[in-house]
């Protein structure tokens, strides 16, 4: 193992106490912001040691704030190389020499000339996995992508509001984030064939492939997204948000009996509904339907029925906000370096995870700026 990894990635790492599932995967990053460094985050939460490659000028995320930079860079280490010189492009082969993969995420032309494909890094490790993570893919030009814009030219926007308002966007970053778990799936695949390779991984592919069944039903059925209000499902009713005495409550009756265990906890009468019993008469008369339970949901509050409701096993929540949810979910908060953040998603019996701080910028060696 090369002096420049020997140590490991992040103190827990190093400390021999963080033997997960990828113990000993030895993962370069040379990303930004959120997507690429999202990706090698997780890896290093599952055991990897991830060497953060960053400019002399650091990780744009830096700028952000501490906190920002802490919640993506938990548990890695940070070496400083100017990869547009001669000394840089030489360290870079040296750390590929003793890597299994390296994550990047940037503009194909910018990925190109700092020389971060497979192409250019076979010579130096022919089992280097190399993914990629760019805006429509390495053979597609540089048209900027960010997250916002890709949810944008992807139909994401187009149909998430309410019908008669303005295109909405989730939020949060869901397509950076959809495309760093991606790509650590595509890298982990490529890693398992045992051989090196060229892993492409697209913010549009990643999105478009999560429009499955709405891209599916428009490309074999004609069928195009229709937007209902309060974020209602295409098919399946009463499955959306709605309005209580206080706060606002999803309820998403999937199944004919969570449709008739609901009404016999909201003392629906039964001859009012005989003629909604099945899912294609719930559909057939939506309207109906929505106003019906509205009304209903009107007398109690969100968490009222929430609490009515989830021991009978209906899918049912009120809406919280985020510091609600953290809140309620302690277990999911881990400390790193003094930062509370969320911990990973990966539950792997036998591993718990040490999380280790987010590395300092160059902490761990590398070139100053020429």
């Amino acid at each position: 193992m090369s002096a420049a990894i020997e140590g490991g990635a992040g103190a827990a790492a190093s400390a021999g106490t963080n033997r997960g599932p990828l113990a000993g995967v030895r993962i370069l990053e040379a990303g930004h912001i959120l997507a690429g460094p999202y990706a090698s985050m997780l890896l290093a939460d599952l055991g990897a040691e991830v060497t953060k490659i960053e400019p002399p000028a650091g990780d744009m995320s830096r700028q952000v704030s501490d906190a920002y930079f802490a919640s993506l860079n938990r548990g890695k280490r940070s070496v400083v190389l100017d990869l547009t010189t001669q000394a840089g492009q030489d360290r870079l082969h040296e750390l590929v020499a003793d890597a299994h993969a390296l994550i990047v995420n940037q503009k194909p032309s910018a990925i190109r000339k700092l020389g971060l494909t497979y192409e250019a890094l076979r010579p130096y490790n022919d089992r280097l996995v190399c993914v990629a993570i760019t805006g429509y893919g390495l053979d597609e030009g540089d048209d900027p992508a960010f997250d916002y814009v890709i949810q944008a030219a992807t139909g994401v926007a187009a149909m998430t509001g309410e019908p008669d308002g303005p295109p909405t966007l989730p939020g949060y970053s869901a397509a950076d984030n959809s495309v760093g778990l991606t790509a650590a799936l595509g890298l982990l695949a490529q890693l398992h064939s045992g051989r090196g390779g060229q892993v492409e991984v697209s913010l549009r592919d990643v999105m478009l492939s999560q429009l499955n069944y709405k891209a599916s039903a428009y490309l074999n059925e004609g069928v195009e997204p229709v937007r209902h209000p309060f974020g209602a499902h295409s098919f399946y009713v009463p499955a959306q948000l709605f309005p209580t005495a206080d706060g606002y409550l999803a309820l998403f009756l999937t199944h004919d009996r969570y449709w008739r265990t609901f009404v016999e906890e909201a003392g629906i009468p039964a001859e009012e509904i005989a003629h909604l019993a099945t899912m294609a008469d719930r559909v057939a008369r939506r309207a109906e339907v929505i106003a019906l339970v509205t009304r209903v949901l009107a007398t109690d509050t969100a968490r009222s029925w929430e609490a009515r409701l989830r021991p009978k096993g209906i899918p049912a929540a009120a809406v919280r906000t985020l510091p609600e949810a953290l809140a309620e979910a302690p277990g999911s908060i881990v400390e790193a370096g003094g930062f509370r953040l969320v911990g990973s998603p990966i539950r792997v019996a036998g591993h718990e995870p040490v999380y280790g701080p987010p590395p300092a910028l160059g902490e761990h060696g590398g070139l100053p700026a020429s």
